[in-house]
């Protein structure tokens, strides 16, 4: 298998097969943690060959630069299965996070793995933006 794409972004959805992708983003600023992102998601597209084919787990996690889980396993199992003559297969995943907390600053990871495989690491980083210097009187 390859992963074709792997990233955190604003939105992702899926149409007809096509993975739509946008604002992919490894940086997030803020005044004050807990940081709250409104909005994001994970989106990947992993590319599987014809033998390949059966089932497999996929798993997701989400952890700050101790190794602490910030949100619990993603977990999917996928049954592969041809079709046709086809000689690979994608597979598009995308997780919605609505409201992700991110307890302080500092470094996060996210990583991908398929049946208990390493595939992908993506870095969040978190960090501070100082208060703007207040003008003298």
């Amino acid at each position: 298998m390859k992963v074709e794409l792997f990233c955190l972004c604003d939105a992702a959805t899926e149409a007809g097969g096509k993975l739509n992708v946008l604002g992919a983003f490894d940086r997030v600023w803020a005044r004050e943690a807990p940081v709250t992102v409104a909005h994001c998601a994970v989106a990947a597209r992993i590319r599987f060959s014809r033998i390949e084919e059966g089932t497999h787990q996929i798993r997701i996690t989400f952890a700050d630069d101790d190794g602490s889980l910030v949100l619990p396993p993603m977990e999917s199992r996928i049954d592969l299965r041809f079709a046709n003559q086809d000689l690979s297969v994608p597979i598009n995943l995308i997780i919605l996070m609505p409201q992700l907390k991110l307890p302080r600053f500092g470094d996060y990871t996210i990583d991908l793995a398929l049946d208990a495989n390493h595939l992908s690491s993506l870095p969040l980083m978190v960090r501070h933006v100082p208060e703007p210097p207040q003008p003298q009187a």
